[in-house]
C-alpha cells in the first residue's frame, strides 16, 4: 500500500476553475478531495457558499464540507487539526489526497504547519467576543494595533488584537511531500465566471436558502456575513431589487477574488499555471 502519496494542493480565487480540476484530478488518480473553504464548513449553506452539487461529488469522497452549524464555533486551528488527520488516513489508505480551496489562512495553516498558542488573556478575550467588527476595528485604531489584511473578520481581528498587531512570517519552509499549485484566469474570464456563477445561484434557490437560515439563524453570527445571504436578505426585504441584489454579489466575489490573489501571491512556493497546464503539471508529478 503507498502511503507516501504526494499532498496536491490547488488554490486560486473564486469561481477559477480549481474545484472542476481537483474533482477532475481526484476521479483519474483515485483522489479524495479536502476542501479548504471557510464558507463551504458551515452545514445548509450550499448555494450560497458554490460548495461542489452532490452530482459533483458522486464516487469522490468529500472532506472540510458541512462540519458545523452556522452559529458555532471553528477556528483556523480547528481546520488544521481536521485536514492534518483527514490527509493522513487518505494516505493510509493509498489514495491521493487533494486539498483545494481559496481560503488563504486554512491552506496555509496546513501546507506550513502553523503552530498556534493556546495562551491568551481570557478576560480580554471575553471582552473582544462582546464587540462587533467595527467596534474590534476602532479599538485596535486607538491602540494602536495594525489591522490585518483580513480585518473585515472578527475572529482574525481579535487574534490580531491578542498578539498586539505582530505578525510572523510562517511561510519560510513546506511540509514535505508538498505540491502547491496555483490557478491562473484571465481577469475578464474571471469575471464572467463570476457572473455565471452568481446567476447559477439565483437560478437553484438561493432565495429560498436564505430564507430558511434567516428563519434559524441570526445575521449577527459571522458565518452569515460573509456570504451572498444579506445581500439576498435585502433583496427579499425588497431594499434592492433582483438586478442589483445580482450587480452587489458580483462585486462582493470579484473583489473577494483580487484578496485572495494577493494572498496567494505571496507564496513563492506556489507553481502558477492554467487549467491545462495545471492538470499536466499533476500527472508529471505523480509519475515521474
Amino acid at each position: 500500500m503507498d502511503t507516501k502519496r504526494p499532498l496536491i494542493v490547488i488554490v486560486g480565487p473564486t469561481a477559477s476553475g480549481k474545484t472542476g480540476l481537483a474533482i477532475k484530478i481526484a476521479k483519474k488518480y483515485n483522489g479524495e478531495i479536502i476542501s479548504a473553504d471557510s464558507r463551504a464548513i458551515y452545514k445548509y449553506m450550499d448555494i450560497g457558499t458554490a460548495k461542489p452539487t452532490k452530482k459533483e461529488q458522486e464516487g469522490i469522497k468529500h472532506w472540510g464540507i458541512n462540519l458545523v452549524n452556522p452559529d458555532e464555533r471553528f477556528t483556523v486551528a480547528d481546520f488544521q487539526k481536521y485536514a492534518k488527520k483527514v490527509i493522513q488516513d487518505i494516505r493510509k489508505r493509498g489514495k491521493l489526497p487533494i486539498m483545494v480551496g481559496g481560503s488563504g489562512l486554512y491552506i496555509d495553516s496546513v501546507i506550513f504547519d502553523y503552530k498556534f498558542s493556546t495562551d491568551y488573556d481570557s478576560d480580554l478575550r471575553q471582552k473582544l467576543d462582546t464587540m462587533t467588527t467595527e467596534e474590534l476595528i476602532e479599538y485596535s485604531k486607538k491602540h494602536n494595533i495594525k489591522l490585518p489584511e483580513n480585518y473585515l473578520n472578527k475572529r482574525y481581528l481579535i487574534r490580531n488584537i491578542e498578539r498586539g498587531g505582530k505578525t510572523s512570517d510562517n511561510r519560510k519552509k513546506l511540509i514535505d511531500n508538498c505540491f502547491v499549485v496555483g490557478i491562473t484566469t484571465d481577469n475578464g474570464e474571471l469575471r464572467n465566471r463570476i457572473e455565471k456563477r452568481i446567476d447559477l445561484m439565483f437560478a437553484s434557490g438561493i432565495e429560498e436558502e436564505t430564507r430558511y437560515l434567516a428563519d434559524r439563524y441570526s445575521f449577527d453570527q459571522e458565518s452569515m456575513k460573509s456570504n451572498i445571504y444579506p445581500i439576498v436578505w435585502q433583496m427579499l426585504n425588497e431594499e434592492v431589487n433582483k438586478k442589483e441584489a445580482k450587480r452587489r454579489a458580483v462585486f462582493d466575489d470579484w473583489h473577494l477574488a483580487k484578496k485572495q490573489i494577493t494572498w496567494f501571491k505571496r507564496n513563492p512556493f506556489i507553481k502558477w499555471l492554467d487549467i491545462k497546464e495545471a492538470e499536466k503539471f499533476i500527472h508529471d508529478l505523480l509519475f515521474e
